[in-house]
């Protein structure tokens, strides 16, 4: 018989579903499960503990897990020893009953708890039964916890959890509680410590980022936030995700457009055009305060690209509000949008709505808006072919990029540049900036083909993120040649990395 091996042998693997919240949530549970001895699983090996941390925002969510769970059953029962645990919003939600659908779950615990995950663990080892621990308030703020950082060259910063608002779609609330702020000196001080370690980008996250200082009665918080970022040296893009409009003020405006290292982005969750609707969603602004918004922050940030949240087919919604929803996606010139069709979350007032709009009309609204964002984000990344873009290289490429030999950036306003390297120029790392012009554009990304014979056309920066990226390299997988971190078109060996901001909704 195999023995169960020690803990200082076990490797793990987080798996992640959702939000922002929950990637940054990863990054805890991945430092915590480190500190207490586990290992990160190599290449195809079954890891000796899996962890999924989840999301409860859409229906799916829930056949997501169970279907995952259910494919580890026959591994478990293969592999003495293992475990397997279940956190974030699902776990919050649905408690005990993970552990009745899916009995070999060893731990469920919840987004109140991350902290207790190893004690968990340990425990269900010794009694060889399923723990399940579930607060109804934050136990410690995740942000003190040991943190695995997914990537060198930029960082997830929290500055608050949980939410006020009591949107009827929403069950975040719920499961995430009332909102709790990070004090500014402690902010300041993760953001610094990122920045020591080699980190030349942070994104700001909150829940509503810009209801900051509302715990301690500080409305002007968040502005201030900012423009203390923009006072640290070595800080270049400074991001932040995702803000409410019916609590954006003009002071956040002025700390974007005034702060050189805060980026010309803007993620404004719409939700819907209809002002009626707007009301049936409890959401506290209507179509013309958020278009004003938009109206100010391009006064300001002529360049600013701005992409938001639409849910299709809400309870009652009329073929009226959708189209209401249709004119403002016009007026707004988004360059990009998540759009999702509304589905039906158990303790949402929503969900009790009359009128649900049935699936077939909801899929055809849904087709109708994709059309048109695509059509305008392929208007509006068209007006960039010719410009000059300072792109911060990452450690993803897109679908193509192998058989291109391209590798990937992005730029100021977040969007994802896939560029060449002239022969004989040097290759850049993760982290590192290169000045490209743009040659080609699609409708969720842009390309850059310099050619050896144009000096200007490449324009390589060597930076201290890069040289980051190399120390964890060659304590990784060995010293990196010069020049050779970005591994080529194919790709980076050695770490998943994170990219922050809102990710591109099509691959190239």
């Amino acid at each position: 018989m195999t023995s169960t091996p020690r803990l200082d042998e076990r490797t793990y693997q987080v798996r992640t579903f959702g939000c922002q919240m929950n990637v940054h949530d990863s990054e805890r549970i991945s430092g915590l499960l480190e500190d207490a001895g586990y290992a990160p699983v190599e290449g195809t090996t079954e890891p000796d503990l899996v962890v999924f941390n989840t999301c409860a925002v859409r229906e799916n969510a829930d056949n997501k897990l169970y279907g995952n769970l259910g494919n580890l059953r026959a591994v478990k029962d293969n592999h003495p020893g293992m475990q397997i645990a279940v956190g974030g919003c699902l776990a919050q939600k649905d408690q005990k009953t993970i552990i009745d659908k899916a009995p070999w779950v060893d731990v469920v615990f919840g987004t109140h708890n991350i902290g207790s995950l190893p004690t968990l663990l340990e425990r269900s080892r010794h009694n060889q039964q399923a723990e399940l621990e579930i607060l109804e308030s934050l136990e410690t703020f995740p942000s003190t916890l040991p943190t695995k950082r997914d990537s060198t060259y930029s960082g997830w910063v929290s500055i608050s959890v949980g939410c006020n608002n009591t949107c009827t779609f929403c069950i975040v609330p719920a499961l995430r509680g009332k909102e709790k702020d990070r004090r500014p000196d402690e902010i300041l001080a993760e953001v610094q410590a990122l920045v020591d370690a080699g980190a030349v980008e942070v994104t700001l996250l909150g829940q509503n980022v810009n209801t900051y200082g509302i715990e301690f009665g500080d409305r002007g918080a968040f502005a201030k936030l900012l423009r203390a970022c923009g006072s640290i040296k070595g800080l270049e893009r400074v991001r932040f995700t995702s803000p409410h409009p019916a609590s954006f003020t003009d002071d956040v405006i002025d700390a974007m457009a005034e702060t050189p290292n805060v980026m010309p982005q803007l993620h404004m969750p719409l939700q819907s055009g209809s002002d009626r609707i707007l009301k049936e969603m409890r959401r506290s602004y209507r179509s013309k305060k958020f278009l004003g918004i938009l109206d100010k922050v391009r006064e300001r940030i002529p360049h600013a690209a701005v992409t938001t949240d639409i849910i299709v087919g809400f309870p009652g919604e009329t073929e009226q509000d959708f189209q209401d929803t249709l004119d403002v996606v016009e007026a707004s010139r988004f360059s990009s949008a998540f759009t999702f069709q509304y589905s039906i979350r158990p303790g949402t007032p929503a969900g009790e709505m009359e009128n649900q709009v049935p699936k077939a009309v909801v899929q055809e609204r849904f087709e109708r808006l994709t059309a048109l964002q695509d059509r305008i984000s392929a208007e509006e990344t068209a007006k960039l072919v010719g410009t000059r873009q300072e792109l911060l290289v990452t450690n993803h490429s897109g679908s193509k990029d192998a058989a291109t030999g391209r590798l990937a950036g992005r730029a100021p306003d977040n969007r994802l540049v896939h560029f060449s390297v002239p022969e004989g120029a040097e290759v850049p790392r993760p982290g590192d900036v290169v000045t490209v012009t743009v040659t080609e554009s699609h409708p969720y990304f842009l390309i850059a083909d310099p050619t050896a014979d144009d000096p200007e056309g490449y324009v390589l920066r060597r930076s201290r993120a890069g040289d980051a990226w190399d120390l964890a390299q060659a304590a990784s997988c060995g010293t990196p040649s010069p020049g050779a971190g970005a591994a080529g078109a194919a790709g980076v060996a050695g770490s998943a990395g994170v990219s922050l901001g809102m990710p591109t909704l099509r691959p190239a």
